[in-house]
């Protein structure tokens, strides 16, 4: 006889593990299945080399909900978060770029550049913090829906729009133009050097096919100031021991809640009589029951994937076949003989235990996109570095050091198609340490290990549809009310008892694990479950 459950959980991502534990810790019985060998999804810790552990696939922490760490008590299971205090932008000529932890230093260090731009920082972070903590409300609440004529939906976007309430005009001004204008034109108002606007203009483009000129990206730009770690805002950080342990230090909060967890257990399809979901069929044929089914995987493979389309709406299918996924980037992992020197600024030091981008220009970074238009990897690209074996002892042996590598761009769609990928792989491995070897000449001979995936391997191994690492781009007609589907934004879906929980849904991508939070209090407070 099937074991029934209150509610099964498909994929065991942060996100998954985050809906599990809010509803277990309510007194619900849930599992969770994981087709993989190990939990995580995205956010995962592998010793692919033998002594070296890499942050597979995501590698920085910052987004990561305070009130989720609270709520379950993450610290107590496992979680420690190590601060990245530095962004070093390298340079072919002069020093580079540093932004210290201490401003006085940073203001002298950008005053080599520009007196002005020097004098604009701090004002600059200010104001983003504060647009980030207006925004702070809508992410840690379910999403508004200015659609609805119900009171309660009106109540929500009044509640929403209180932090508004008492900004002044030029603020708003500047809110309201940060949500269409480009990462670089946003930051034009502001900064004249290259070289500082380069590296910051980068966080725009994060997870899109989009280029640090193309509008919308100012807005991505802010979802990244929107971190915070302990309390200081536009804080990022490592997790010891990978970024992998965020997601177990969930799955361990989840199993002291009662939450049972099986990995290496694929689901084939969503359990369906009429249009009501009550369980999953596995791989093999194994059925489980529940009263309702939660999917933290992508939009389109839930629903043409699991369910079918045509046990689906017709409009629905088609407003999901126009939901834009385009993967642009890509991750290099390297496992080093000993630590890697950049020659604008050599030797060992702090700049070289933050982040590292190669973002020498704002042209070096269009160039880099305008291959992406026409299908191919950059091959010159952008690349953000973080070197967490110097901050965190415990990914590598001694002496030795792990080096992660966030690649853009390397298109999903290549001019061949995506197939074409198995055989580009180690060209575009090649391109990446290549890049490197500019910077910081020497690396090539340190590399004893060197693992490349590409976003054709992102779909394949860890169910990111067409790489996309956000479950869907994060451009303003896919957020919100609007993620992934206008009228199925808030966790719910056209199949009675089957609800999301991913990326794909609302607030988004990163390692935030609002979207499994958010639908699990959805689903508890609508009694769901």
């Amino acid at each position: 006889m099937s074991k029934h459950y209150d509610s099964i959980i498909i994929g065991g991502g942060h996100n998954g593990l985050a809906c599990a534990a809010y509803l277990a810790k309510a007194g619900r019985k849930v599992l969770v299945l994981e087709r993989r060998h190990v939990l995580g999804g995205a956010a995962v810790s592998e010793q692919v080399y033998p002594g070296f552990t890499y942050s597979v696939c995501s590698y920085v922490v910052s987004l990561l909900r305070p009130q989720i760490i609270r709520d379950l008590e993450l610290p107590k299971h496992g979680l420690e978060i190590l601060p990245l205090e530095c962004s070093f932008a390298p340079a072919h000529e002069g020093p580079g770029l540093v932004r210290w932890p201490c401003a006085d230093t940073t203001r002298r260090e950008i005053a080599r550049y520009s007196a002005q731009d020097a004098d604009r920082y701090p004002e600059f972070g200010r104001e983003m913090a504060k647009m980030a903590r207006f925004l702070k409300p809508i992410i840690d609440n379910p999403a508004p829906d200015p659609t609805s004529l119900r009171p309660k939906a009106w109540r929500h976007m009044l509640k929403l729009a209180r932090p508004f309430k008492n900004i002044d005009e030029r603020k708003l001004h500047d809110f309201m133009k940060m949500m269409t204008m480009s990462s670089v034109d946003f930051l034009d108002e502001w900064f004249e050097s290259d070289i500082l606007k380069a590296p910051m203009a980068v966080s725009g483009i994060i997870g899109t096919y989009l280029g640090v000129r193309s509008p919308g990206t100012a807005y991505v730009l802010l979802h990244h100031y929107m971190g915070e770690i302990d309390g200081a805002m536009r804080a990022w950080g490592l997790s010891k021991g990978g970024t992998g342990q965020i997601s177990m230090a969930i799955a361990r909060a989840a199993e002291s809640y009662g939450v049972e967890i099986r990995t290496e257990t694929s689901v084939e399809r969503v359990l369906m009589r009429g249009d009501e979901a009550y369980g999953v069929v596995l791989e093999g044929g194994d059925e489980l029951h529940a009263k309702t089914v939660v999917s933290s995987l992508e939009p389109r493979l839930t629903f043409f994937g699991l369910v079918g389309r045509k046990a689906l709406p017709e409009d629905f299918c088609d407003e999901l076949d126009r939901y834009r996924l385009r993967g642009s980037s890509g991750k290099v992992n390297l496992a080093l003989d000993s630590l890697p020197e950049f020659k604008c600024r050599p030797g060992d030091g702090l700049h070289m235990r933050g982040d590292i981008a190669i973002a020498p220009s704002i042209a070096y970074l269009e160039k880099a996109y305008d291959q992406a238009k026409y299908g191919q990897f950059s091959e010159r690209p952008y690349i953000n570095i973080v070197i967490p074996s110097l901050t965190d002892p415990s990914v590598a042996p001694p002496g030795k050091h792990v080096m992660s590598c966030f690649v853009q761009y390397a298109p999903y769609h290549l001019a061949e198609g995506p197939e074409a990928w198995p055989s580009k792989r180690e060209a575009f491995g090649d391109a990446v340490v290549d890049t490197l070897e500019e910077f910081a000449p020497g690396l090539k001979d340190r590399i004893l290990h060197r693992q490349v995936l590409t976003p054709w391997d992102m779909e394949k191994d860890f169910g990111l549809t067409e790489g996309n690492i956000f479950h869907g781009e994060l451009s303003l007609e896919q957020l919100a009310f609007l993620r992934p589907v206008a009228g199925w934004a808030h966790y719910r879906t056209p199949i009675q008892k089957l609800w999301m929980c991913g990326s794909g849904t609302h607030p988004g991508g990163g390692v935030m694990g609002a979207p499994g939070w958010l639908a699990a209090q959805t689903m508890l407070k609508e009694r769901a479950v």
